[in-house]
């Protein structure tokens, strides 16, 4: 056959990785929706590391791959980006979310983020939902939190309805309407509930409004408490609500001073989201405000030497 007798003869020596596998067996189980980025985020909170390309070679193998749901056709047209709010507690996003019961009755789903940390706030099931009840569980929630600065709806009867028009005067809540007909104007709550649906209202089947409480209850406090969030770095909610604020101006200049402060070989080995945090701490000691009045090479100087002590920690 003219072949080498060592590449006839030859054996893999890969192992077979059979602890990993069950690993990512027993995640992907527990997070059917999950794909191999974010098993690999409930991984390392486990302690395992592996390289991303590993990971989905075997989560290929084990055929975890999240089927794609079909969905329905998005509205077209221009897209104005969005004003984000640089806090917690400054905007709140407001829909209702439908589905059924097993012998076929209908309920609704009142959901309610705040648009900074992501984090869900409110999430109200009953059989109806009128705009005096969505009032009352706001103000349970603004008891709880306090007041925003400002609410996102869309124009659905409830939120127009009498009983919120006189709750907003009562309590002086800048409450916005998006225009009709843009749900992508109220991106993140649309974003929102379409993992709420994906990860829990096509998981389970809900016979009562009881038992669809107690099911949404618990999904709740999944996703605030342990649910990584891409936009977030990969942390929850909660967590990032306890992380200190970071600009997107200094985001980009911490970014910028990690390259100048640590070798290349040496960034890929720190977790960034750990530098990100140290370079909140030492902007915050160097009264970094954003002001393009300050002067930078005072700034650099300043920052330089946190990163040298920054580097002996680490």
């Amino acid at each position: 056959m003219q072949v080498d007798r060592s590449t006839v003869r030859y054996r893999s020596k890969r192992p077979d990785d059979s602890d990993l596998r069950e690993e990512i067996r027993l995640v992907a189980k527990e997070r059917r929706r999950f794909g191999y980025r974010r098993i690999q985020v409930m991984l390392e909170r486990k302690g395992i590391f592996m390289h991303h390309k590993k990971l989905r070679r075997i989560y290929a193998e084990e055929k975890l791959q999240v089927r794609r749901r079909g969905g329905r056709k998005r509205a077209l047209g221009t897209r104005k980006p969005m004003v984000l709010p640089n806090g917690p507690n400054q905007r709140w996003s407001l829909d209702f979310v439908n589905d059924a019961f097993t012998d076929g009755r209908r309920f609704r789903i009142l959901t309610v983020i705040d648009d900074f940390t992501r984090e869900n706030i409110g999430l109200v099931a009953d059989t109806s939902l009128s705009g005096q009840r969505v009032a009352r569980e706001l103000g349970q929630i603004i008891a709880e939190r306090g007041l925003p600065n400002t609410i996102v709806s869309d124009n659905g009867t409830e939120f127009t309805s009498m009983a919120i028009l006189k709750w907003v005067q009562d309590t002086g809540v800048d409450w916005h309407y998006i225009a009709p007909g843009e749900p992508q104007q109220n991106g993140f709550i649309e974003s929102f509930n379409g993992k709420l649906r994906d990860e829990c209202l096509n998981e389970n089947l809900f016979s009562s409004i009881s038992n669809a409480r107690e099911v949404l209850e618990l999904w709740q406090h999944d996703y605030n408490h342990q649910r990584p969030h891409s936009a977030l770095e990969n942390l929850t909610p909660l967590e990032f609500a306890e992380t200190p604020i970071l600009s997107e101006k200094n985001a980009r200049l911490g970014l910028w001073l990690i390259s100048r402060a640590f070798p290349k070989q040496q960034i890929e080995d720190f977790r960034i989201l750990d530098v990100l945090r140290g370079t909140s701490y030492s902007l915050q000691d160097c009264g970094w405000q954003g002001n393009e009045e300050h002067s930078f090479e005072l700034l650099y100087g300043k920052l330089l030497n946190r990163w040298e002590e920054l580097k002996a920690e680490y």
